[in-house]
């Protein structure tokens, strides 16, 4: 899977708390479309994550897809927990409209409220609804491929299937 190049996002959530909420955020590079009508993505975690905890109670979460300068938030993102609260009041996020979890500065953005999730060996399915998202496009998106953060060297739409050369790989 090292080879397989996917986007790079933060996933938002939060804990409600007799002291108040407390939000949280990871890095996830497992961001899938499930379906169009309804719109529906999954996203996989570890079963013991505290994130995913915390998701599973507010059943609400928002993504936040990175753009390719945003190689410093995915980091520190991919921390230990305490690392990532204290870089969350750092950065530049609001509560999303629609569900309250944090939207950072990105390409794009949705938030989503959960419709399943599944145990699936050590990591747990879930699917989420998107009820709110801004699809804007600022600049090509940060991609993850063979253990590092990286850029698409052309940004560009991809050739029609008819412009391919005559190959068994077709």
């Amino acid at each position: 899977m090292r080879s397989f190049a996917t986007g790079v996002c933060v996933a938002a959530t939060y804990a409600d708390r007799a002291d108040g909420r407390h939000h949280d955020a990871v890095t996830i590079n497992s961001l899938s479309s499930v379906s169009l009508d309804p719109p529906l993505v999954s996203v996989c975690m570890r079963m013991e994550s505290l994130f995913l905890a915390d998701l599973l109670v507010t059943k609400k979460w928002a993504v936040s897809i990175l753009p390719h300068g945003a190689r410093e938030i995915a980091r520190v993102m991919a921390k230990d927990r305490a690392t990532r609260t204290g870089a969350i009041g750092a950065l530049p996020a609001s509560p999303g409209p629609r569900t309250g979890a944090l939207v950072f500065r990105s390409a794009s953005w949705m938030e989503c409220e959960l419709r399943a999730a599944f145990d699936l060996g050590d990591h747990t399915l879930v699917v989420g609804e998107v009820v709110a998202a801004d699809p804007r496009r600022d600049g090509p998106p940060l991609l993850f491929v063979d253990g590092g953060y990286r850029v698409p060297a052309d940004p560009g739409p991809s050739p029609a299937t008819n412009d391919l050369p005559d190959s068994p790989w077709w």
